[in-house]
């Protein structure tokens, strides 16, 4: 068991920095549909943990009960927050609508 759980931290430890080192590489002009590409992803990670959620036996205990559904909402805030920041980046690239100048009524 101590040798498992050391196994998947160095699995953790190295994907971590991995993860830095190529993310880090990516130019600007890629991280929107990369963006979009992750929130899909890790809204499969959340299906993946109601299925999981609606799976527990009746007698499991509350502890997991409540890391798993922390675990759910986190990952439903994760996927919210990255589709609004993906569209606030979108928005950047979408013309601007001219804006009609307002007349002035005191003319005379």
């Amino acid at each position: 068991m101590y040798n498992e759980l050391l196994a998947n931290i160095a699995i953790l430890v190295l994907a971590g920095f991995v993860g830095f080192a190529v993310i880090s590489k990516v130019p600007n002009t890629l991280h929107t549909p990369l963006m979009s590409g992750t929130n899909a992803i890790h809204g499969i990670v959340v299906l993946g943990a109601l299925v999981v959620l609606g799976h527990l036996p009746g007698d499991a205990p509350w502890s997991i009960k409540i890391i798993l559904f922390v675990a759910l909402v986190f990952g439903t805030l994760n996927v919210v927050g990255g589709f609004v920041v993906t569209d606030r980046m979108l928005a950047m690239f979408k013309p601007k609508k001219d804006v009609p100048a307002v007349k002035k009524e005191a003319d005379a």
